[in-house]
């Protein structure tokens, strides 16, 4: 979400006021307005992000003859394309590939014919699963240590922390990845090379859970048993890590220069006056507020994330959407790749949206 200046100024019963008559001047809609229009901005969002992704995977002819042409005599691979309508016009396909997308219809996969939407249902969860660890690393790591690179202001461990933040939102999540898989899981063998849970695990989780989630940390939980919830746990500190300390560095810079500058506001110079010490001021007038810009950006750690778990997920082979997505590219599935695509891309509006919502609701000032 982008907040304008006028947005975070525009506010209060100065704002609010009339200078004369005693009418008050509305200065912006309230929340409900607010909160409409970043909802209906979903809409031409999402459908730009639709029209580009069909018109790209078009770019290179009928999704059938890019993964079969080849494999298939001319006759028959003909008389799949018919069959699909892909020989029809582009705007015809265009009109019914949206009507399908409005009855929740995906298509089907080319490589293995299964109904998109299963695909997406069935490896969705491992990718959110990820994400979730992901952001947990962000917060645990980046938020802290911000806030000790704001206390630590100007010496040497400021800037040890500043160019730890810079190494990790620079350096790739697949480089980061084999090096963790190097140093923990090959040379010192304290955690699983790959994957999402041994062998053994998966087939208790399987057999062992009614009607699994598909969380694998929730269905090793409802097992019952200790080490399955272990093992789980283990093969998820390696990918969360890898892909948490590519919005952990985002968050440390972010919560160290709002820290900064609000310690120097009037408010907190006045408690300074009275004699507050620094590390209370810190814990008590600077910490919060500098939390509220973590919330703001969260919406685009969200698309970071799921564009970085593609590479994450490919390097631990971890069973997600990123990793179906690379199968599928690799086997020319166009009709699954538009399909993953489109969803994440309906991720990431709706999860923005929500953000804005969370942002609206903790600080009155962000409104239209």
């Amino acid at each position: 979400m982008t907040t304008t200046t006028t947005e975070l100024t525009g506010t209060g019963p100065e704002a609010d006021a009339a200078p004369a008559g005693g009418r008050r001047r509305r200065g912006g809609g309230g929340l409900g307005s607010y909160l409409l229009i970043r909802f209906l901005l979903i809409i031409p969002t999402v459908f730009v992000l639709v029209t580009t992704v069909f018109f790209l995977m078009r770019s290179t002819g009928d999704p059938i003859t890019a993964a079969l042409g080849g494999r298939l005599p001319a006759d028959e691979l003909a008389q799949r394309v018919r069959e699909a309508g892909y020989d029809r016009p582009l705007l015809v396909q265009y009109g019914e590939f949206l009507g399908d997308l409005v009855r929740l219809d995906f298509g089907t996969t080319l490589s293995d014919r299964r109904p998109v939407l299963e695909v997406l249902t069935e490896f969705g969860t491992a990718t959110l699963e990820l994400a979730v660890y992901a952001l947990l690393v962000a917060f645990v790591v980046g938020v802290p240590l911000g806030r000790f690179a704001a206390y630590a202001r100007d010496r040497w461990p400021d800037a040890v922390l500043r160019v730890f933040a810079i190494f990790c939102y620079a350096t790739p999540v697949f480089f980061a990845g084999m090096l963790l898989k190097l140093v923990f899981a090959s040379g010192l063998g304290w955690l699983p090379v790959a994957g999402r849970a041994s062998t053994r695990s998966e087939i208790l989780i399987q057999t062992g859970v009614d009607d699994p989630t598909g969380i694998y940390l929730v269905d090793a939980i409802r097992t019952g048993n200790g080490e399955v919830v272990r093992d789980v746990l283990e093969h998820a500190v390696l990918p969360a890590v890898a892909l948490g300390l590519l919005t952990a560095g985002v968050f440390l810079r972010l919560v160290r220069t709002n820290v900064i500058g609000t310690l120097g506001m009037g408010y907190v110079e006045a408690a300074r006056s009275r004699g507050v010490s620094e590390r209370r001021l810190l814990r008590k007038h600077a910490y919060r507020p500098a939390l509220i810009p973590i919330v703001t950006v969260m919406g685009l750690q969200i698309a970071l994330l799921l564009g970085g778990a593609v590479l994450t997920e490919t390097t631990f082979e971890w069973k997600g959407l990123g990793f179906q997505l690379v199968q599928y590219l690799q086997a020319r599935d166009f009709v699954a790749v538009q399909g993953m695509v489109v969803l994440l891309a309906v991720i990431v509006a709706v999860t923005n949206f929500v953000v804005d919502v969370i942002a609206a609701l903790i600080d009155p000032r962000v409104r239209y």
